[in-house]
């Protein structure tokens, strides 16, 4: 277990690298074949700037994005308990706990660490399972987070955004371009 999460680590390391080495590589090639290399540095710097932005923010994103409300203990019992049971067990610690009012069963984990982490469930996964079912569902996303799986997969999420928002801006600009 502690060589995947080690794995998990490194693998944010090089995906951030990867994509700040590629998206610098794009911005050079396109300066240099359309003539107009005073651009790259800029790009270069917001692709920095994106990548730090993904990092601290993309929980609170995905959080917004789902439509998830944070509880307290007072607002659930049962979730709350359920997921301060799982952190107190793996000696991890409690992350924030959210409620999706969607009637779809489901529940997700995010965050960067687990010191930053969040669960959520929908009121339809918390409507039709019983506490042992509940307990193993957000087990498992809990587990993400211990992992660090949770990090992992919101950079890439968020860096695979970027790059379409920069195709997105780079097509609009071929329009205007002589």
């Amino acid at each position: 277990m502690y060589r995947a999460i080690a794995a998990n680590k490194r693998n944010t390391i090089f995906i951030i690298l990867g994509f700040v080495a590629l998206l610098g590589g794009l911005a050079y090639a396109w300066g240099y074949y359309s003539g107009n290399g005073s651009g790259v540095i800029p790009i270069i710097l917001f692709v920095v700037g994106y990548t730090v932005f993904q990092y601290y923010a993309s929980t609170s994103i995905a959080v917004a994005m789902s439509g998830a409300v944070p509880i307290e203990k007072a607002d659930n019992p049962r979730l709350w308990r359920t997921v301060e049971n799982i952190s107190i067990a793996q000696g991890m610690p409690m992350p924030k706990v959210y409620i999706i009012p969607d009637e779809a069963p489901n529940a997700f984990a995010t965050g960067r660490n687990p010191e930053n982490s969040v669960v959520a469930a929908t009121s339809g996964l918390l409507a039709i399972m019983d506490d042992s079912e509940l307990e193993g569902v957000m087990a498992h996303e809990m587990g993400h987070v211990k992992n660090y799986d949770i990090r992992v997969s919101m950079i890439v999420f968020g860096l695979v955004v970027a790059v379409g928002f920069i195709a997105d801006i780079l097509l609009r600009m071929s329009f205007f371009a002589g």
